[in-house]
C-alpha cells in the first residue's frame, strides 16, 4: 500500500487506500509551479498545496504511530527514512547545478551559489533567503538556480518539529490520558496553527519579502494538513456536498496563480486559499484527479521541482534574456521532465526502497532482497558527491574571504596609479595597473554608514543619526535621504576633516527624501509604508535640528525612457526647507547601470569578459543632456545645484572603471574607492555653494 503527498512521499498506515486522486493533485500542483514559473514569473499557490499534503501524510504516519498502542516512539526510523527519501536526489540536484554554475556563471556567483549549497544541504535555506532578502548590501544579485529550494528546508524543519513536538506531548500525556491523547494532541496542534497564522499576518505586515520565507509564518499551512489527518478520517460528508467542496477547491487552486499574486500577498491572509482549496480535495476525493497522467505527474513531483527551477535559472543565464518564450519555454519543462524521471528512477527509487532491484521502477509485492552493491556505490557516490559540495562550499567562501582582507588597502591607494575620477576631471595620466577594488572586493566596498548600522533597514520607520566629519564643528551638513544620498557620505566625511564641518546622518535604505503618500521601492511596484512614515519624522527632525545645509539627491532615473527627472514628491520636500529657511545641496543622482529594463551588475559583466563600456550604459540614455534640477531651481532660492556627471561619465559614455578603480559596487551605487576620487570636485562645488573654504 502506498500514499503520498507533498513535495516528499510518505507511505502511511492511514487512510486504509490508497488515494490516487491526492498523487493526482500533487502533480497538478507540480504542473501548476512550473508553468508558473517558466512563462509567467508568478507564484501558482502550488507549493502551498504541497505543504499541506506534506502535512496531511506525514502528519498521518506520525499520529498512527504514537496513537497505535503499543507502538514504539522512538523518532529515529522516521528520521532515517526521511533523509533517504529527501537528501539523495537533492545532492544530485545541487552537484550538477554546481557544475553549471562555474561553467556558465561569473565567479562573483559563485560565493552566493555556495553559501546557498550549504543553507540547503543544512536545510536552512529559508532562513538564508529571509535574511537576505532586505539585505542592502546584496539587492543587486540575480535570482539564485537554488532559490525554489527554500520551501524543502520549511518542509525538513517542520518534520522535525513535528515529531518531536508529538513524541514530547505523547510521553507526557498517554499515561495521564489514555485514549484521550487523540482529542489533546488535537488541541495542541490547532492552536499551534492558530498560533502560527496569526504571526504570519503579523510578520507580512512588517516585512513581507522575510515573512514569505518564515518558518513559523509558514508552519500553519502544514499543520493544516496534520489536523486534517487527525479530523477527516471520522467525517463523511453527504455526496452532493463533497462534490460542491471538490468542485470549489479545484477551482480555487487552478485560479490561484492567475488571481493571486503569491509573492506578494504569501504568507499573510491570501494564502487561505490554496490552502484551503486542499483541505476540500482531502475530504472530498475527486475522481479526475485520479487520472493516470496526473498520478504518474505527482510521483515524479519531488524530482520536477527540484530540477525545474535551475533548468529555467541556467537557461536564462545561458541566453541572456529575461524570461523564456513558448517554444524555449517548452524545451525547458521537457528537460526537466526527463531529469526528473531520470532522477526518480536511477537515484530516488533505488536508495529509498530496499526492496527495489537498481533502475527498476517500484510495483507492489516484490519481495525483499540483500542490498546490492550497485546500490551500495549508488548511495556512497552520493555521499561522497555531499561532502564534497560541502567542502568546496567552504573552501570557495574562505578563498574570498582571504581576498577581501586586502579591502583595507583600497583607501590606501596611490592616487598616481588610481586617479579614478580625476582622470575625466583633470586629465591625467592612467598607468596600466590591475583595477582595484577587484571584482570579488566590490560587494564590500560600501560607505561606512552602511557597515556602522547607520542607515535604518526596509523594515523599521525608525530614524537613526549618527556624525561624521569633524564631529566638534559648529557648522553641519545633513545628509538625508536614501542610499543614492548614502554614498556620497564616503567623501563629506573626507571634506568634512578637511575644512570643520560634521555631517550628520537621516539615511533609510531605498527611501528618498518625499512626500509621496505610497512611495514604492526602486523598479518595483511594490509599496513602501515605511518609507513614508520614516520621511515624516526625518524632516520633523531635520526641520528641529536646523543644520546649514541638507545634502539629498534631487533626480531620479526615468523608467519610461532616457534621462533622469526630478520626482513631484521631491519638490514638497523643498518646499517644507525653504520655508523654514534650511538651505539644500541638491545632488543630481548618478546613473544606474538599467540594460533592457534590467539593472546589471558590473562585476558580474566584467567577470564574463566585458569591459568598461559594454558593462556600463550610454550617457544618453542615463542622463538628460542637462541637469533637470536647474530648472526647477530657479523658484527655490536656497537650493544649490551640484552635478558630479562629468566626473563619473565621459562625453558618450558611464563607464564601470576609470582611472584604474571601479566606479560602481553594484548596479546602481558608486563604490566608496571611486567616492574617494570624486572628494576634490565635490569639495569645489560645496564650497562655491556654501563659500566656507
Amino acid at each position: 500500500m502506498k500514499v503520498s503527498g507533498g513535495l516528499h512521499p510518505a507511505a502511511a498506515a492511514a487512510p486504509n487506500a490508497r488515494r490516487d486522486d491526492l498523487d493526482g493533485l500533487r502533480g497538478l500542483a507540480i504542473a501548476l509551479v512550473a508553468v508558473f514559473h517558466i512563462w509567467f514569473g508568478r507564484v501558482s499557490g502550488g507549493v502551498d498545496v504541497f505543504l499541506v499534503l506534506s502535512g496531511y501524510f506525514f502528519g498521518a504516519m506520525v499520529l498512527n504511530r504514537v496513537l497505535t498502542p503499543g507502538a514504539a516512539l522512538s523518532p529515529l526510523p522516521l528520521l532515517l527514512r526521511l533523509v533517504r527519501r529527501l537528501l539523495p536526489a537533492m545532492v544530485v540536484v545541487l552537484g550538477a547545478a554546481a557544475l553549471l554554475t562555474v561553467a556558465l556563471q561569473p565567479e562573483t556567483r559563485w560565493e552566493s551559489f555556495a553559501d546557498q549549497s550549504l543553507a540547503s544541504l543544512g536545510y536552512y535555506q529559508n532562513w538564508y533567503l529571509a535574511g537576505t532578502a532586505s539585505d542592502y548590501t546584496r539587492a543587486g544579485e540575480a535570482v539564485s538556480p537554488l532559490q525554489h529550494l527554500w520551501s524543502m528546508s520549511v518542509q525538513g524543519q517542520f518534520y522535525v518539529a513535528l515529531l518531536g513536538v508529538v513524541t514530547v506531548l505523547t510521553l507526557v500525556l498517554r499515561p495521564v490520558l489514555g485514549g484521550r491523547l487523540r482529542v489533546a494532541l488535537g488541541v495542541v496542534l490547532g492552536a499551534l496553527t492558530v498560533a502560527s497564522f496569526w504571526y504570519a499576518i503579523v510578520a507580512h505586515g512588517q516585512d513581507q519579502a522575510a515573512a514569505y520565507y518564515d518558518s513559523f509564518a509558514r508552519a500553519w499551512e502544514p499543520l493544516a494538513g496534520v489536523l486534517a489527518a487527525l479530523t477527516l478520517s471520522r467525517v463523511r460528508l453527504p455526496a452532493w456536498l463533497a462534490t460542491v467542496a471538490a468542485v470549489t477547491g479545484l477551482a480555487a487552486i487552478l485560479s490561484c496563480g492567475a488571481l493571486i499574486d503569491g509573492a506578494r500577498l504569501f504568507p499573510g491572509p491570501w494564502a487561505l486559499v490554496p490552502v484551503a482549496a486542499t483541505i476540500l480535495l482531502i475530504a472530498s476525493p475527486l475522481r479526475l484527479l485520479a487520472a493516470r497522467p496526473l498520478v504518474a505527474l505527482g510521483g515524479l513531483a519531488y524530482s520536477l521541482y527540484l530540477w525545474h527551477w535551475p533548468v529555467l535559472i541556467f537557461w536564462l543565464v545561458h541566453t541572456g534574456a529575461p524570461r523564456v518564450g513558448i517554444l524555449d519555454g517548452f524545451g525547458v519543462l521537457a528537460a526537466s521532465l526527463l531529469l526528473a524521471y531520470l532522477t526518480h528512477r536511477f537515484v530516488e527509487n533505488p536508495l529509498r526502497h530496499a526492496r527495489l532491484p537498481l533502475g527498476a521502477p517500484r510495483r507492489p509485492g516484490r519481495v525483499r532482497i540483500p542490498v546490492s552493491m550497485p546500490r551500495f556505490a549508488l548511495g556512497s557516490a552520493v555521499v561522497l558527491l555531499a561532502v564534497s559540495l560541502a567542502v568546496t562550499s567552504f573552501s570557495w567562501r574562505e578563498h574570498v574571504v582571504l581576498q577581501r582582507a586586502k579591502g583595507h588597502e583600497l583607501a590606501l591607494l596611490p592616487a598616481g596609479d588610481y586617479p579614478g575620477a580625476r582622470a575625466l576631471t583633470s586629465g591625467v595620466r592612467v598607468p596600466q595597473l590591475p583595477m582595484r577594488p577587484t571584482v570579488l572586493e566590490a560587494r564590500d566596498d560600501i560607505p561606512a554608514t552602511t557597515k556602522d548600522g547607520c542607515i535604518s533597514d526596509f523594515v523599521t520607520a525608525e530614524l537613526i543619526n549618527c556624525v561624521y566629519g569633524d564631529v566638534d564643528a559648529e557648522r553641519t551638513i545633513a545628509l538625508a535621504g536614501g542610499s543614492h544620498a548614502e554614498h556620497w557620505i564616503t567623501a563629506l566625511d573626507m571634506l568634512g576633516l578637511a575644512h570643520g564641518f560634521r555631517v550628520v546622518t537621516y539615511l533609510k535604505m531605498g527611501c528618498p527624501l518625499t512626500t509621496e503618500m505610497v512611495p514604492t521601492i526602486a523598479l518595483s511596484d511594490n509599496p513602501y509604508p515605511q518609507c513614508h512614515e520614516w520621511n515624516q519624522e526625518a524632516m520633523a527632525k531635520l526641520v528641529a535640528d536646523r543644520p546649514d545645509f541638507v545634502f539629498t539627491t534631487t533626480t531620479r532615473p526615468n523608467l519610461d525612457g532616457p534621462g533622469d527627472v526630478v520626482p513631484d514628491g521631491y519638490l514638497g520636500i523643498w518646499d517644507t526647507l525653504s520655508s523654514n529657511e534650511i538651505s539644500v545641496l541638491g545632488m543630481r543622482d548618478t546613473p544606474w547601470l538599467v540594460q533592457n529594463g534590467w539593472l546589471a551588475d558590473p562585476a558580474d559583466c566584467l567577470s564574463r569578459g566585458g569591459d568598461a563600456v559594454s558593462c556600463g550604459v550610454q550617457r544618453s540614455w542615463a542622463l538628460s543632456e542637462t541637469n533637470p534640477t536647474l530648472d526647477a531651481a530657479a523658484g527655490y532660492r536656497l537650493l544649490y545645484p551640484l552635478d558630479l556627471s562629468d566626473a563619473v561619465c565621459d562625453a558618450t559614455d558611464c563607464r564601470v572603471t576609470e582611472g584604474n578603480v571601479l566606479v560602481y559596487h553594484d548596479s546602481h551605487h558608486l563604490s566608496a574607492t571611486y567616492m574617494r576620487t570624486l572628494a576634490d570636485e565635490l569639495g569645489r562645488q560645496i564650497a562655491a555653494a556654501t563659500g566656507w573654504w
